[in-house]
């Protein structure tokens, strides 16, 4: 694993339950070079650490907004 690991926090406003955050984390956790994600359903944030040399802040991004969470910007 490469030691150049990258978290990023983004707003998702609309988490809303716990089937909300666990499939944010099954989907970007499925992502080849996410490491760690984390979605809360109370901040509405999701926190991704992964490797940017793998996978995108765009790619991860793109995911959310497929599965119906997009991001606030």
């Amino acid at each position: 694993m490469s030691a150049t690991l990258e978290r990023a926090t983004m707003v998702a406003p609309d988490i809303s339950c716990g089937h909300c955050v666990a499939t944010i984390q099954k989907a970007v956790g499925g992502l080849d070079g996410v490491s760690k994600v984390a979605a809360s359903e109370q901040t509405k944030q999701v926190q991704v650490e992964f490797d940017p040399a793998r996978v995108s802040l765009a790619q991860i991004e793109a995911m959310l907004d497929e599965e119906g969470y997009p991001v606030q910007k």
